[in-house]
């Protein structure tokens, strides 16, 4: 792997950090008037000592932030990755061992104060908006997309803030913050995996009032904990009746020390990232939240986070490979000249470029479209004490939020699906070598795969979005105001305007199909979504750009329009086909 600062070396990552994001409107969105900085001012806390105070502060923050992560990432995780995915993970007794090179690479990471980026500055977390975090796992899995999963785990305890008591917030989340403790989330079952309304195990209330639970989850990550941190484990388990349903379904923290790792998973990919089978034999687990929310609150809540860190996360390992892939046509000579200057590696390296531009704008967007509404959203209830009716009547707070509901599959959906190809592609470039286990393009390949999969395969996420695209699309939808408002501020080049009217044509035409061959044909909608959304936000970047660095990337954009206006056409030929044979009414 290349030896840099994986923050700084990043073409992209850097205009993206520096020119296209709105620092003011994120920052505003996030300190929510700077309240962190004046509670340190009234108080003394030490846990507000690092609050900014202005814009600029924060900004300086968040760089800092960044700068040490693309450190450690560039010069000491990416140098051992190799290392620990040949080394791999030994089990015995229940117990998981980790590479010498894992625990070094971990520590470092935990003693840096790196870990926390979700968790807010009154639990000693980072206290960092969405927007950061997201950049934050793209740095990550550019170095390792196995340790990327370890040293990001304990953030989805951030669930734990928005619906658990204060008193078990303040119990656990500070220590969680510290590093004492990892932390897992276990939903899936062997007999149920997407299908969680179904899930079995279950939570039954004794007379001393404290809850056990009974049943096996599967696929679960880090549930083993990890070195000197023993896990947490937030665990979907039934404590209506067998047949409740989702409503039946409650959320609980239960102590890895309490269960029992059957096994873990002998996998393809993700080598150093323990994917545990865990037996729970009337373990004791404290409730978070109240009985009957675990399912259609509390775990869909932290399953769309983590489809948000997925899809940085495969961000992150398509970086890897293009990195990789670039480097390597560089230094290759065949018939007296790198390969890069061959047409046909010079088309697929551009093609992998624009493809991870494209997928770092929409996941910046969607990271974007919760910070707009969450942190407002949870300061009128927590700190102004506001009604969720109340708060509903903040439409700026629900477009936001509506915006954040599509855009979360969607980036999934599009950076995953797009990670997967730019891996290929590394692949191809290295020719026989690189299907060597001598490269590291084997090892990224290996771990892309995964990411199309987990936390909602790709067809699960064309489900989530698929409404959010047709309804959007309504007169007054959500996504046509968004699409409508982003292209009244640019001046939009005719292919984007053409985009625009195929998604006005296809959702037309997805309208009128019935039966089975609708349900069919959903994700020719959503990917046509995603390529106009996509292309605006390309277009939009110019604004930000001037002289030779404007016109490089007019050419990229011209090129992955071209690519998007012949997908589009081969969706649009799909549904007017379907829709030609649809029965007349009668």
């Amino acid at each position: 792997m290349i030896n840099s600062n994986y923050f700084q070396d990043n073409p992209d990552l850097q205009l993206t950090y520096n020119e296209l994001i709105d620092w003011q409107e994120i920052v505003n969105a996030y300190e929510q008037g700077f309240v962190d900085a004046a509670k340190y001012k009234d108080t003394g806390a030490e846990e507000y000592s690092m609050a900014p105070t202005t814009v600029e502060e924060a900004k300086d923050y968040y760089t800092s932030v960044l700068d040490s992560l693309g450190e450690l990432m560039g010069t000491m995780v990416s140098q051992k990755s190799q290392e620990m995915d040949h080394e791999g993970l030994k089990y015995k007794d229940g117990k998981v061992t980790f590479p010498k090179a894992q625990e070094e690479c971990y520590s470092a990471l935990r003693d840096a104060g790196l870990m926390p980026m979700a968790i807010s500055r009154k639990y000693r977390g980072l206290g960092l908006p969405v927007v950061i975090q997201a950049l934050a796992c793209d740095i990550a899995a550019r170095a390792d997309a196995a340790f990327c999963l370890a040293y990001g785990n304990i953030n989805i305890v951030e669930i734990m803030e928005r619906f658990a008591d204060e008193e078990m917030c303040q119990k656990w989340l500070p220590a969680i913050a510290d590093g004492k403790y990892s932390a897992a989330m276990a939903l899936t079952e062997p007999n149920y995996g997407s299908d969680l309304p179904s899930v079995q195990t279950k939570a039954v209330q004794g007379d001393d009032g404290v809850w056990r639970l009974t049943g096996t989850k599967r696929f679960i990550t880090h549930a083993c904990g990890y070195i000197d941190a023993p896990s947490v484990i937030l665990t979907l388990a039934r404590t209506g009746s067998p047949t409740s349903g989702a409503r039946g379904l409650s959320f609980f923290l239960v102590q890895g020390k309490d269960v029992h790792v059957a096994n873990i998973e002998k996998k393809m990919g993700l080598h150093c990232s323990p994917t545990c089978e865990v037996v729970f034999e009337d373990a004791p687990g404290e409730l978070i939240g109240k009985t009957g929310y675990g399912l259609v609150k509390y775990s869909m809540g932290m399953m769309n986070a983590a489809r948000l860190t997925i899809a940085a996360q495969s961000l992150g390992i398509a970086n890897g490979a293009y990195f990789e892939a670039k480097k390597y046509a560089s230094e290759r000579i065949q018939f007296g000249k790198p390969i890069e200057q061959i047409p046909a590696v010079r088309k697929m390296l551009d093609k992998m470029e624009r493809e991870i531009v494209a997928s770092r704008a929409l996941v910046v967007e969607a990271a974007r479209s919760i910070d707009l509404y969450h942190w407002r959203k949870e300061h009128l209830q927590k700190e102004e004490g506001k009604s969720e009716k109340e708060i509903n009547k903040d439409e700026t707070l629900r477009f936001w939020e509506k915006m954040a509901d599509l855009l979360t599959p969607l980036s999934k959906y599009y950076a995953s699906e797009g990670c997967i190809d730019v891996a290929d592609d590394a692949i191809q470039i290295h020719g026989g070598a690189g299907y060597t286990e001598e490269y590291d393009v084997a090892r990224i390949y290996r771990d892309s795969r995964i990411t199309t999969i987990y936390e909602g395969t790709t067809q699960l996420q064309t489900v989530a979005a698929i409404g959010g695209v047709v309804a959007g699309m309504s007169p007054t939808g959500v996504l046509r105001n968004y699409i409508d408002g982003e292209m009244g501020r640019i001046q939009p080049s005719e292919d984007l305007q053409r985009l625009q009217g195929s998604l006005e044509e296809v959702v037309q035409l997805y309208r009128s199909l019935k039966g089975p061959k609708k349900d069919e044909l959903a994700f020719e909608v959503v990917e046509t979504a995603a390529r106009l959304v996509c292309g605006i936000l390309l277009e939009r970047s110019l604004s930000k750009l001037d002289g030779e660095a404007k016109e490089k990337r007019k050419e990229m954009i011209e090129a992955y329009h071209l690519d998007s206006l012949a997908m589009v056409e081969g969706n649009r030929i799909r549904l007017e086909r379907a829709a030609s044979r649809e029965p007349a009414a009668v």
